[in-house]
């Protein structure tokens, strides 16, 4: 864990949870992408550049995500680098409350003020194309979380942040973490027509052919709708059909479990709306779903 691979001239990535990118400016200068889960991946991170010699003089944030933003505060207190986050990921960067808040649906417990969910505050500006270094693009990949976008460098390398999932990550857990539906599959689509030397998803393994796992997302996507379309052949509140997902795909019910997972079958309950698949309506003074 946390070796430095290269993966093309200037680009480089360090195997972590989540993966952290390296573009190389120049001899002592580096960029990076994402910083990990905490201070002590910040810690590990600032090991391998200093053992290169290296100089991080910015974080490009994919997402607000703590698992992605965590080393920001290490590594900028740190080094005094620069932070970017694309659009309202900016604000979560800077007010990280907002995750586990937006998550939960109000002011979350205990339970979920935790690292896993709440990252440490960071300076962070937001990410526009005159701040990125030269031959380095910004991707545009909405739907897992608000503004979410992935970085195609000079080397012709794209990092892809939590755009989708490995096979076995979706085997074991199912219901991947998504924020707009219709915004994911889109991405999906696009990112399964991408062309680039090399793929860097955050959770999955570096390939060259990113087809073949885009198209793993995007049925599993329709299954768990199909799902969500079947449990509601009769009139279901929330609560009745996070438990038969919960029940039928064998997952374990915690706090953040039901936070993350309870988010996302929210999302999945709009966009069936939206496209005709489920009405609401409310009986008895709670609110019901019925696939049309």
């Amino acid at each position: 864990m946390y070796e430095l691979n290269q993966v093309g001239k200037n680009t480089y990535y360090i195997q972590s949870p989540a993966k952290i990118g390296i573009y190389k400016i120049n001899d002592e200068q580096v960029c990076l992408i994402d910083s990990g889960s905490d201070k002590d991946a910040g810690r590990k991170i600032r090991q391998v550049l200093d053992k290169m010699g290296w100089r991080p003089i910015a974080i490009y944030n994919t997402h607000s995500n703590a698992d992605h933003i965590g080393g920001n505060k290490y590594l900028q207190s740190q080094t005094g680098c620069k932070i970017y986050a694309p659009g309202i990921e900016c604000d979560f960067t800077r007010h990280p409350i907002l995750e586990p808040a937006f998550l939960y649906g109000g002011f979350p417990p205990s339970d979920l003020r935790h690292k896993f969910l709440l990252a440490q505050e960071s300076e962070a500006e937001y990410l526009t194309e005159e701040k990125l270094p030269e031959g380095m693009k910004a991707v545009p990949l909405k739907g897992h979380f608000f503004d979410m976008a992935g970085f195609r460098t000079g080397d012709d390398v794209v990092f892809l942040a939590d755009c989708l999932s490995s096979k076995e990550t979706l085997d074991k857990y199912q219901i991947g973490f998504v924020y707009d539906v219709a915004a994911y599959l889109e991405t999906l689509g696009q990112v399964k027509e991408m062309e680039a030397a090399l793929f860097v998803p955050a959770h999955a393994a570096v390939t060259e052919d990113i087809a073949p796992l885009a198209q793993y997302n995007i049925d599993k996507v329709y299954e768990i709708a199909d799902k969500i379309t079947g449990i509601c052949k009769e009139p279901k509140g929330f609560e009745d059909i996070l438990q038969r997902l919960f029940a039928d795909y064998g997952l374990t019910m915690n706090f953040e479990q039901y936070a993350l997972v309870g988010s996302t079958v929210r999302s999945y309950l709009s966009w069936l709306k939206d496209c005709g698949r489920l009405e609401a309506f409310f009986d008895n003074c709670k609110l019901l779903w019925k696939g049309l």
